[in-house]
């Protein structure tokens, strides 16, 4: 899934989005804001005290009438009263800025890692509602990739862009008025840059922002690589192919970091371009301030606080330029993550969708075909009758089909054209979680999670208890290799059950199924690759787990097959009665 730079108009209808997504949190946004505001008069209040030293202690200038006041209460006569007062002043303002700050740190975190938070449990809920051709199509990686690293988008967007960039804008207003206060035509050359730092702000984040999506897709890329060659270390170990997934890998990570050299090329011209604007402003300040200083229209004291205003100034105006800029990576992965939410599952539910308790397991298939593509169909023209409790076995060649047939049963897909029928009801017009919650998976690769066994077998029914748990390990003959564990049912399977053989792995997915109790059972080729005192036991739990279900076993040898009443064959997408016939509890139609 490719994104490109958005033009005006689409980067308008991207701030629109952020905004929308930050509306509950504007209150907290905007009392952020004001804390960051009160750096203002804390910037604008700095320099005084130089002022007050350099003229009324050093000069010959009468102090401020409200600290002359002060002292002549509080040390009335005192020769260096003037002096300590500006001393204290300076610490207390120093004191009150770090104290703001931080406050702002402490806000800005807490708040920003709440956007990031709220926003990447958004887009994890998506992808998981996105139909499982999407990810087939992008791969998982685009996916994780668009949760973990581009969804702080909006920390970097609201709380360390728009409200440092108001902060530094009220800044600048505050300082230009003071300075104009002192000399209006000091605070029109200082304003003088300002156009300039804006165009050059412009003509480099167009630039930026279009680096910044390439630069994200190709990080992207490089993380594909890695998971895949990961995923699949045996085989990469077994064929000897280390330094070709190494290479892959560096091709992918070498284009990625050409380009963060160009975004890093690009940066530094307009830090250059910005640093002499702001420079030639400074100078032509001083030059102009030192003039207006020895002809006497502005003192010493106030020629200083004119070029630490001059110095402030071009602080929060530097900071605004670098935060357009800074605000382009955050623009290209906010469109990036908002693009994922922009995708609509292939497999949608319908806005008044029928409720489902507990099916009976009747199915009928009306001429059903399927195509992951288009012009290339997978299965066509199926047609089928299965009564409920039947056990269907389907046996044929790899790539005939018969994994997406059972598929689309719990609509992980849906079909291209016909309709499934479950109990008299078409799939699509039944509650997609009441759906599959009347389905018991059992796959030939076995899935199971980080967790500990006890937690994997009672995934389908996580408020089950000990005995429950403990009562399905037996009927999936797994309860006496668990109690041979040192921590028993508390034993970590690892990543991806990898601390188990694959006949354990398989039992526990079977205890899985009994527990769950959901009437119909959906069984792709899981004694695969398996030995056969291993398939034995397997088979046998099996046997005890299809009684009162309607069952669809998946294999490739008739043999696997023999427990069911319904024997069907796949042959090029198409379902043919096997060899030995049918005998009751379905029809298949259709059959040259």
């Amino acid at each position: 899934m490719k994104t490109q730079p958005a033009d005006a108009e689409r980067t308008s209808r991207l701030w629109a989005r952020v905004l929308s997504f930050a509306r509950p949190y504007w209150p907290a946004i905007a009392g952020a804001f004001l804390l960051n505001l009160m750096a203002t008069p804390l910037s604008l209040l700095a320099p005084v005290p130089l002022k007050i030293a350099v003229d009324s202690v050093v000069g010959a200038h009468p102090a401020p009438l409200p600290l002359a006041a002060v002292m002549h209460v509080i040390a009335p006569g005192w020769p260096y009263g003037v002096l300590a007062a500006s001393a204290v002043l300076l610490v207390l303002i120093t004191l009150l800025m770090y104290l703001q700050g931080l406050g702002v740190w402490l806000v800005s975190t807490y708040l920003g890692e709440r956007l990031v938070l709220e926003f990447r449990a958004t887009l994890f809920r998506h992808a998981q509602r996105l139909s499982l051709s999407y990810h087939d199509r992008a791969g998982t990686t685009d996916s994780v990739y668009r949760i973990q690293y581009d969804a702080p988008c909006l920390q970097h967007i609201l709380i360390d862009g728009i409200i440092p960039l108001a902060t530094a804008a009220f800044t600048v207003i505050g300082i230009v008025s003071v300075t104009a206060w002192l000399s209006w035509q000091l605070a029109v050359v200082a304003l003088i840059v300002c156009p300039v730092l804006y165009f050059t702000t412009v003509t480099f984040g167009k630039r930026l922002r279009g680096r910044w999506y390439e630069v994200k897709e190709l990080d992207s890329s490089a993380m594909s690589v890695v998971q895949e060659a990961l995923a699949a270390g045996r085989v990469v170990r077994a064929f000897g192919r280390e330094e070709h997934e190494n290479a892959r890998f560096y091709r992918h990570s070498r284009d990625r970091m050409l380009g963060q050299v160009d975004i890093a090329w690009l940066q530094g011209r307009f830090d250059l371009a910005i640093g002499v604007t702001v420079a030639a402003g400074t100078a032509v300040v001083l030059f102009l301030g030192a003039l207006q200083a020895k002809a006497g229209h502005l003192s010493i004291g106030e020629l200083l606080i004119v070029m630490a205003y001059q110095a402030q100034i071009y602080d929060p105006l530097k900071a605004i330029s670098k935060k357009m800029t800074d605000l382009q990576n955050a623009l290209a992965s906010a469109g990036r993550a908002f693009a994922l939410l922009d995708e609509l599952p292939d497999v949608a539910e319908k806005p008044q969708a029928t409720r489902l308790h507990r099916a009976r397991g009747e199915f009928v298939f009306d001429d059903v075909s399927f195509a992951y593509a288009p012009g290339h169909e997978v299965l066509r023209g199926i047609r089928l009758a299965v009564s409920a409790g039947s056990r269907v076995g389907i046996q044929g060649k790899t790539g005939s089909g018969k994994t997406t047939l059972v598929s689309l049963l719990a609509r992980f897909y849906d079909p291209a054209r016909g309709a499934i029928f479950l109990d008299g009801v078409d799939l699509r017009d039944y509650r997609l979680a009441d759906l599959r919650n009347q389905f018991a998976i059992v796959l030939q690769e076995t899935v199971l999670f980080s967790s500990s066994i006890r937690e994997n077998i009672a995934y389908g029914k996580p408020d089950a208890n000990d005995d429950e748990i403990v009562r399905a390990a037996k009927r999936a003959n797994a309860h006496d290799f668990i109690e041979s564990l040192p921590d028993g049912y508390a034993t970590q399977v690892g990543e991806r059950g990898m601390r188990l053989s694959g006949g354990e792995r398989q039992r526990l997915s079977m205890a899985r199924a009994f527990l769950k109790d959901a009437p119909i059972l959906l069984l792709d080729e899981p004694t695969s690759a398996l030995d056969f005192a291993t398939e034995a036991a397997i088979v046998d739990a099996m046997e005890r787990l299809m009684i009162g279900r309607t069952a669809f076993f998946i294999a490739h040898r008739a043999t696997t097959l023999a427990g069911c009443n319904v024997r069907l064959e796949m042959r090029d997408g198409k379902l043919f009665p096997a060899d030995f016939g049918a005998e009751h509890g379905a029809v298949a139609a259709g059959v040259p």
